[in-house]
């Protein structure tokens, strides 16, 4: 599930993501600076051993989200291109469960924008995820954000949510 526009690429992927052809993705003669974020599933959090991620969204209002949010990063930041893939599904420990990807001019205005970008993402997308631990530890499904125990979401309740954007 992929939406393109010039300089400007989001998607959503089941299969292992590639950092090279992101950054390929975004280069270009024009710019000094090319700034890439892999977020990878740790093997611990909170205590506790983690086992995988599963990650589950609503596609066609995510995909519209991420591409408000790189079209408004791009335009802010006055970058060459960027781009924002997601996966869904599981990924394992080590794995990258997204790639941001940006090109700028100079490389002030990609870390900065990289930044942007993931933390709107996490903000934002209609994305959630389920974290499955080792052992006896119940599994939970929490919206997507960084460092936190996010906010616990019972998955009927996610079913409702995708559905009242599907609306």
């Amino acid at each position: 599930m992929v939406i393109e526009e010039e300089h400007v690429h989001v998607e959503l992927a089941h299969d292992p993501l590639d950092a090279k052809a992101s950054m390929e993705r975004v280069g270009s003669p024009k710019a000094g600076a090319i700034v890439l974020f892999a977020g990878t599933t740790r093997d611990n959090f909170a205590n506790l051993a983690v086992k995988q991620l599963s990650y589950d969204a609503y596609p066609a209002l995510a995909l519209k989200t991420l591409l408000h949010i790189a079209r408004d990063v791009k335009s802010k930041h006055s970058l060459t291109s960027i781009s924002i893939i997601h996966r869904l599904g599981t990924v394992p420990v080590g794995e990258e469960s997204i790639l941001i990807a940006v090109s700028s001019p100079h490389r002030q205005a990609a870390w900065k924008a990289g930044e942007e970008a993931l933390e709107l993402t996490k903000e934002k997308a209609e994305i959630w995820k389920l974290e499955e631990f080792e052992g006896d530890e119940e599994s939970v499904w929490r919206a997507n954000r960084d460092g936190q125990m996010g906010v616990r979401v019972d998955k009927a309740n996610l079913n409702s949510l995708k559905e009242e954007g599907s609306r």
